[in-house]
């Protein structure tokens, strides 16, 4: 599962991706610095792995990743390949959501494409390429869902109905996920054609310094200009973060944070939205050789997240043995949450939640 940064050229994109995953992805003050997308995977920040890394005290620790991909910036007519339009939605359309990136500062020193700022200009350029594109391939499915229609076909009227509301809708600026279709409709109809604006999206308000702990004006317009749609909003100084990601120890890092007036980096931030975006949750396993966090969709049940561990626990799977994180400091060791009665053992129909802490039993 990834996510790709998206924005116009020239908005903080590749120091953003720098800042997530120190990988020194070259950034400079002029559009297309990224052709080729930038993967880097990122540790996702998890205060939980590390309560658990002091109780247990193992060999190793391993966190929870997310993957990230910087992709190059979009401009006008990309829908019909100006710029590297063709590569960015390819892209793009395999990316599983959306990190918008807006500059909402003003510095004179940093060209803008269009020469002035304004987020939501910015915004609607990117949107209106990303739905033409979706655009295209409605038509493009209509012309073989009508035919079809036309002879009778019960289950091909039924689809011609919702992609004509979609071509609607795109046809008057609304991106795909925020069209009104019925669940089952969409699952569907919908889903299967894979659209770009179908993607959650995280919009990512690049401020300056002095806006890092507030926002500031552009903020707060885009939060206007996104309050129908379904998506998350984050601040952050991106070329700041990238400053502190620089410094050599810990301990500079977190002060130039506390002058900044912030408890974390946003970058972490980011990543734990980022995965969030991606419906995704952790569960763990904690022993003395290693305490690991594995990455699961909202929802797995508990043979499903054994066979993130390895096939052979999920087609063998017997039972599995939980406890909740919150137990498990609560009482400090796993042996003591056995003592007290709070190990549970649960089936194939369990749901795993968030946090918790799992042994599995399986036979192959």
């Amino acid at each position: 599962m990834k996510a790709g940064i998206v924005g116009l050229p020239n908005v903080g994109k590749s120091t953003l991706f720098n800042c997530l995953s120190n990988a020194k992805a070259q950034s400079a003050n002029f559009p297309f610095c990224t052709i080729e997308p930038n993967i880097g995977v990122v540790n996702v920040p998890d205060s939980r792995l590390e309560k658990l890394e002091e109780l247990v005290n193992p060999e190793r620790v391993v966190p929870a990743t997310v993957e990230i991909v910087d992709i190059a910036g979009l401009v006008k007519g990309a829908s019909k390949g100006e710029g590297l339009g063709n590569q960015f939605l390819g892209n793009i359309r395999e990316t599983d959501a959306i990190l918008h990136v807006l500059r909402c500062f003003d510095n004179d020193n940093v060209v803008h494409v269009d020469g002035s700022v304004d987020p939501i200009r910015d915004k609607e350029t990117i949107d209106m390429e990303l739905q033409l594109k979706d655009l295209e391939t409605v038509e493009k499915k209509l012309d073989k869902v009508k035919r079809a229609a036309k002879t009778g076909n019960k289950e091909a009227q039924k689809e011609e109905v919702v992609l004509l509301k979609l071509k609607e809708g795109l046809e008057a600026g609304t991106s795909v996920r925020a069209i009104a279709v019925e669940k089952d409709a969409r699952k569907e109809y919908v889903n299967p054609l894979q659209f770009i604006t179908d993607k959650p999206v995280m919009y990512v308000c690049n401020v300056d310094e002095e806006s890092a702990v507030n926002g500031n004006s552009y903020v707060e317009k885009v939060r206007n200009a996104v309050a129908h749609e379904e998506a998350a909003i984050l601040f952050l100084a991106v070329g700041t973060e990238a400053d502190i990601t620089e410094l050599e120890t810990y301990e500079e890092r977190q002060m130039f944070l506390e002058d900044m007036g912030l408890d974390e980096p946003g970058s972490a931030k980011l990543i734990r939205g980022a995965y969030k975006l991606l419906n995704l949750e952790t569960y763990f396993t904690a022993g003395e050789k290693e305490v690991r966090a594995w990455t699961i969709p909202i929802g797995a049940t508990a043979p499903q997240a054994a066979g993130v561990i390895h096939t052979d626990f999920e087609k063998g799977f017997i039972r599995a043995e939980v406890i909740s994180y919150a137990d498990y400091v609560s009482y400090g060791s796993e042996q003591k949450v056995k003592e007290a009665g709070k190990m549970r053992v649960e089936g194939k129909d369990y749901i795993v939640q968030d946090g918790d802490v799992m042994h599995f039993r399986f036979n192959v």
